[in-house]
């Protein structure tokens, strides 16, 4: 008997190959890919989480990425902190983590609206992508790349695509034999098409992007600024094993 999870990704699969003759060839390509295989290569998030390891990724090679959040949880038994947690630890300490003074200040920003209740976990899970995607994004510090990781890694939602992701950004270039690296506006045009299944396409790209010789750069994760980003999520997806 098919369960729920394998029933919907034969749907899924489906339509995006009736939509797209690119991914069709994509997934006619991987018959074995789990899209979902490279979530079990994270330490468990829950959104806050989620949103600490986008914000610590951002401008940082893989290695350095890894090295970090091995760091972090080092001060937390082992675990990525609760927002509570983090408030509780000196910001020196998570300066010597391996974060940025700017990165410290946004993570105790987000904590700090989580513990007073200006931001509640609960009630953005259930909000559309985009109403999380604007209250998130009102703290210094966090985009919309940051913020979309989040909504895959924590939230499990169906329908996002990272359209300022280099990495993304390239894989499109060469699935799609572009002459040209697609801005943020022509990937989500070309995604259009994926709707409600953007998820699932993203993640054939980024398996996709790490058989490209050029996809995917060695200086890992964005800044959440237009076009400079990059991603520390496509060598993770690609099975490049847990960010430590």
């Amino acid at each position: 008997m098919i369960n729920a999870d394998a029933r919907w990704l034969r749907q899924a699969r489906s339509r995006l190959r009736d939509a797209d003759p690119v991914l069709a060839r994509l997934i006619d390509d991987r018959p074995d890919f789990d899209p979902r295989a490279w979530m079990a290569q994270l330490p468990p998030m829950d959104l806050f989480g989620a949103l600490l390891f986008q914000v610590a990724g951002q401008q940082l090679s893989v290695p350095a990425t890894r090295r970090t959040l091995a760091r972090i949880e080092e001060l937390f038994d082992g675990r990525l902190p609760s927002a509570a947690e983090l408030l509780n630890v000196e910001a020196g300490q998570l300066r010597a983590a391996g974060l940025s003074w700017r990165k410290v200040g946004t993570l105790r920003e987000l904590a700090e609206r989580i513990a007073d209740g200006r931001i509640d976990p609960d009630g953005l899970s259930r909000l559309p992508d985009d109403e999380v995607i604007a209250e998130l994004t009102a703290i210094p510090g966090i985009g919309p790349w940051t913020v979309q990781g989040a909504l895959l890694i924590a939230l499990r939602r169906e329908d996002v695509v990272l359209p300022g992701d280099l990495a993304l950004r390239k894989a499109v270039k060469a699935a799609y034999q572009l002459d040209h690296l697609p801005a943020e506006p022509e990937v989500l045009a070309i995604a259009e098409k994926w709707r409600p299944y953007r998820s699932l396409a993203t993640s054939y790209l980024f398996s996709a992007a790490i058989e490209f010789s050029a996809a995917i750069e060695p200086a890992g994760a964005p800044t959440d600024a237009p076009l400079r980003e990059r991603s520390t999520m496509a060598a993770t997806r690609a099975g490049k094993g847990r960010p430590r």
